[in-house]
């Protein structure tokens, strides 16, 4: 965990406008300053940085949150990483991870453990001797690719113009065991930690000569979010196998966590508000080609919930563009099972099949970018897919059928996170599977398979929302309601439930702002503030009903009907408490207070 008060100090030292203006053109506009908002597309400018208040927000999309929050969201990157950036900006040294060495200056003059100073500058130095690599094999399969005829014959046969080579660095790896050690004096013989080796560029061959991992092959880099190289995929000539290769895991390059093209798409994902997810480079090559620029692809790998989750900060839709067989329908349940869990009310997550034998590249080809355009439009919204999927695998005609779709949807429909359109897509399985939606969703809060049957009170009965929850809810929305809040009232012999933690937590974080400046906190900060605890999902999900509660909705008499319950509740415990003991035993003050009670 990275400690609050090192997020604090980091979040005063630095102004949002400056970190703002690095990315927009911002405008003074009174005390305030306003752009165009890069999270949806606009015309009119409803993105307003306020300096006094350290805050964004978008009038537009609804998007607000300090400068932590809108590198986030606009680079999609990690609270780690957005962290470790402003503090560089700042001049802060981040704050170690251990604290039982003995302490060194820094250059900055901060005091750094011995050991975590030694460490943290090794890594630096050795990330960067690793790019380093990496840049000059790119430059080397490049140089190459100039003088492989059968190279530039099998580019150009496959429609992609010398520019567009350029622009993605393409190069060639040329046959042969041993070439990148034209570029490389210390090329390895045996040191298994050579740099080399761990970047991915050469294989370590035990008892024999090291060699290089791509050979004739057509090379694509692979860059990282800050535009530097983290990693190869070659594509294999003349038909041999694998087709495509990867550079391996190395201490850049994570595949489940990056996304070829996305460092030059994101700019054109965040204006579209849509990003395209095909399957291979090529396709992101040619789509690119013909002028669609918010394409990227997944690195050999299946895609994953981090995937998903660094696109939706780019864009309100994801579009999955599979080939229409049997494999592609598969590569798109696997992204839909990863993309569950990360849905948002307000995102959408889309499945576009192509024709039959055709794959983004050739078809875009053979019938153009308005062609690819207009399957596009007709992509299978996720729900879709869901429902379509799940019902082909059983015969909804029986009984049995309907039970077993049922059974195969309940462990997916747990996994969304979206209340609104979770509920959507609960109700549809309900009708398919012949239930009532009520007693649907019983049975999925039970997560019992074989559940007996329900009565019709449990059927009408709404899910009931718990009074912590409640409250934390409203604190959220209306931070100041602190001041108002009985903390006597959380006393009772209640348990210690989740929810009831959380609430405590969050009463500890907002009693350490004085009385005057609660009202000046909001939902960002203190998610901010909770963002690497144990309460951040279940933070998360509370947060979720805010957007979904009626225009209308009385904070003010939720609040006071909430304390109310919560007294009335006291009180019949004490009450109970009283009641067990014999009256003979009571004292003259505890039967005052019975009757008082009993009374009130």
């Amino acid at each position: 965990m990275i400690a609050q008060p090192f997020i604090q100090e980091l979040l005063d030292r630095i102004d949002i406008v400056d970190v703002v203006a690095k990315h927009l053109q911002l405008k003074k506009a009174g005390a305030n300053f306003t752009a165009c908002c890069p999270f949806h597309n606009e015309k009119t400018p409803s993105f307003t940085v306020n300096p006094s208040r350290q805050f964004y927000h978008c009038f537009g999309c609804g998007r607000h949150g300090n400068a932590i929050n809108f590198l986030m969201e606009h680079s999609g990157i990690s609270f780690v990483e957005a962290v470790e950036s402003l503090a560089a900006h700042a001049g802060m040294q981040m704050p170690a991870w251990k604290n039982t060495s003995p302490k060194v200056s820094g250059s900055d003059g901060t005091l750094r453990d011995r050991a975590e100073a030694r460490e943290t500058d090794e890594v630096t130095q050795s990330s960067s001797d690793l790019h380093k690599r990496l840049e000059q094999a790119a430059k080397f399969y490049r140089a190459q690719l100039k003088q492989s005829e059968q190279a530039i014959a099998y580019l150009k046969d496959r429609g992609v113009s010398g520019s567009i080579a350029l622009r993605f660095g393409i190069g060639y790896a040329p046959t042969g065991w041993q070439n990148l050690a034209e570029i490389f004096s210390d090329y390895p013989s045996g040191d298994s930690n050579h740099p080399l080796i761990r970047s991915g560029l050469i294989i370590a061959h035990e008892g024999k000569k090291n060699y290089d991992r791509f050979r004739h092959r057509i090379m694509f880099p692979i860059l990282g979010l800050k535009k530097k190289i983290i990693g190869f995929g070659g594509r294999a000539l003349d038909g041999n196998e694998p087709k495509y290769l990867n550079s391996p895991e190395t201490p850049l390059f994570i595949k489940g966590h990056e996304l070829y093209n996305l460092a030059a798409a994101g700019p054109a994902i965040r204006k579209s508000g849509r990003a395209i997810v095909v399957e291979g480079y090529m396709d992101v090559v040619m789509l690119t080609q013909y002028g669609i620029e918010n394409v990227v692809a997944t690195l050999g790998t299946a895609t994953t919930a981090t995937h998903i989750q660094k696109l939706l900060r780019y864009a309100n839709e994801v579009v999955f563009c599979f080939d229409g067989d049997e494999a592609g329908t598969k590569a798109a349940w696997r992204a839909l099972e990863s993309s569950l869990s990360q849905l948002k009310d307000g995102k959408d997550i889309k499945f576009l099949f192509l024709p039959d034998k055709e794959d983004p590249d050739s078809y875009m080809r053979k019938h153009g970018q308005d062609a690819f355009g207009t399957l596009l439009e007709k992509a299978h919204p996720l729900s879709v897919f869901f429902c379509a999927e799940l019902s082909s695998r059983v015969n909804l005609g029986t009984s049995e059928g309907r039970a077993r779709l049922v059974q195969q949807a309940e462990p997916l429909l747990t996994q969304i996170n979206a209340p609104v359109f979770g509920f959507m897509l609960m109700k549809r399985i309900a009708e398919l599977a012949g239930m009532d939606p009520n007693q649907l969703a019983v049975f999925l809060k039970s997560g019992k398979k074989n559940r007996p049957a329900v009565s019709r009170a449990d059927i009408s009965r709404p899910l009931s929302i718990t009074l912590y929850r409640r409250l934390i809810r409203i604190l959220l929305c209306a931070p100041d309601y602190v001041n108002r809040l009985d903390t006597a009232l959380l006393t009772s012999e209640d348990g210690q439930s989740e929810e009831k933690m959380l609430l405590i937590a969050l009463l500890e974080f907002l009693g350490t702002y004085s009385r005057f400046a609660a009202d000046k906190l909001n939902s960002a900060a203190i998610m901010l503030h909770f963002e690497q605890t144990a309460h951040r999902v279940l933070l998360e999900k509370i947060a979720q009903d805010i957007y979904v509660k009626d225009a209308d909705w009385d904070i003010d008499a939720e609040f006071t009907g909430t304390m109310m319950r919560l007294r009335e509740i006291q009180r019949k415990s004490r009450m109970a408490e009283l009641h067990s003991k014999p009256l003979a035993s009571l004292t003259s003050e505890e039967k005052k207070e019975l009757r008082q009670l009993m009374l009130s």
